[in-house]
């Protein structure tokens, strides 16, 4: 079956490696990936999955499916990019190598007695698009969810944080900033005032928990008092209950913005909070030693491997069902996740074998005897 999977996978090269480039030269951001939603299943549809788009009411998700076994195997597709970064985080790699995985264990899925999945879910990059569709029913009953991420480097185990994401905003009151200050309400302060409180809470919280956001406006003309300021801030900590517990002394800094300057506050949530991961052991031995057998080296722990620490709403998705969401290198160092270097680094050679790698070691895990009454695996040929 390893055989036949990765002989799959090899035969729809060019395409795979096509379509992570047609992604990479068009990024689309969070709830946005409109082409990429309709480009990113094509293969699988040519392929004689039965692909629903607009899956569960959203617009850029999808379902494919094909088989009738009765064990699950779903693939993740992720394909949103960073704003004015493009695909600094590699999603048109995430997105091919789920595709080429599931064109993989599609040709052995009857022997397998699989039935093969593949969920395409937007707004990774802060818009939880996992947890809308599992609030909607998706993945209920899989026995396995997968995907791969690119890193600099190869890591087996994800361990990453849990993490809300809020939009701050402050009203204040405009006026004219030489002639009537006394007479304005500064909402730009009030994140000056926010900022400096989170800086002296850090001493106060966990090593591991980190608190970063940006300010996205404060303000219009240097002669008038801003009257609204805007931000977005991220909370992290190891775990959901960690997080619950934190988030409240983050808030009351910005609430102490407001009561020093006099604004308004005003805080959104952008999705629901991203649970730490859950990786299940079997799934995750498989792709380790399914990883090493196609010549891939895992990193010790470093700096270069930190990105498994990154948080996901695929930890949501493992709290749910068996996951496992490893990282592949791409040869990218220095550069590192979220540079515009590293974008550069997801297209071309070191990129392209990441890919097909990924796609196959996702292939063969899903052929793993993870079940009882799986046939045996035949041996995969050397070299490729």
């Amino acid at each position: 079956m390893k055989a036949a999977a990765r002989n799959v996978i090899d035969r729809h090269a060019e395409e795979l490696i096509g379509l992570s480039e047609r992604l990479h030269a068009d990024p689309e951001t969070a709830w946005e990936e409109h082409r990429a939603a309709a480009a990113v299943p094509e293969l699988l549809d040519r392929a004689g999955f039965t692909v629903t788009p607009a899956y569960l009411g959203l617009d850029t998700a999808f379902h494919a499916s094909f088989g009738t076994g009765p064990k699950r195997i779903a693939l993740c597709a992720e394909y949103d990019a960073l704003p004015g970064l493009g695909h600094a985080c590699g999603h048109n790699l995430i997105a091919a190598s789920s595709i080429g995985a599931a064109l993989g264990l599609a040709a052995v899925a009857d022997d397998a007695g699989v039935t093969v999945e593949v969920y395409g879910t937007p707004a990774e990059e802060g818009g939880g698009g996992k947890i809308e569709l599992l609030d909607r029913g998706a993945f209920a009953g899989v026995d396995l969810a997968m995907m791969v991420h690119p890193a600099p480097v190869d890591v087996a185990e994800a361990r990453p944080f849990a993490v809300s994401h809020s939009k701050i905003s402050y009203s204040g009151k405009s006026a004219h900033a030489a002639a009537y200050p006394e007479s304005g309400i500064n909402a730009a302060d009030a994140f000056t005032v926010a900022q400096v409180a989170i800086g002296l809470l850090r001493q106060q919280i966990p090593a591991s928990a980190k608190v970063h956001g940006i300010v996205t406006h404060a303000g219009d003309a240097p002669n008038a008092i801003p009257e609204r300021a805007t931000g977005r801030w991220y909370v992290r900590a190891e775990t959901l209950a960690e997080l619950a517990e934190l988030e409240p002394r983050v808030m009351r800094a910005f609430e102490a913005g407001a009561l020093a300057t006099g604004s308004e506050l005003t805080v959104e949530p952008e999705s629901k909070p991203y649970a730490e991961f859950r990786a299940d052991d079997a799934a995750l031995a498989a792709y380790r030693a399914n990883a090493v057998e196609l010549g891939r080296e895992f990193a010790p722990d470093g700096t270069a491997s930190r990105m498994n620490r990154a948080s996901t709403d695929m930890g949501n998705v493992s709290q749910v069902v068996p996951a496992i969401h490893p990282y592949i290198g791409i040869g990218s160092l220095p550069a590192i996740n979220h540079q515009r270097e590293f974008a550069d680094h997801c297209v071309g050679g070191t990129a392209q074998r990441a890919l097909l790698d990924a796609a196959i070691a996702l292939a063969w895990t899903g052929t793993t005897r993870l079940w009882p009454g799986t046939p045996p695996d035949v041996a995969a040929p050397a070299g490729r």
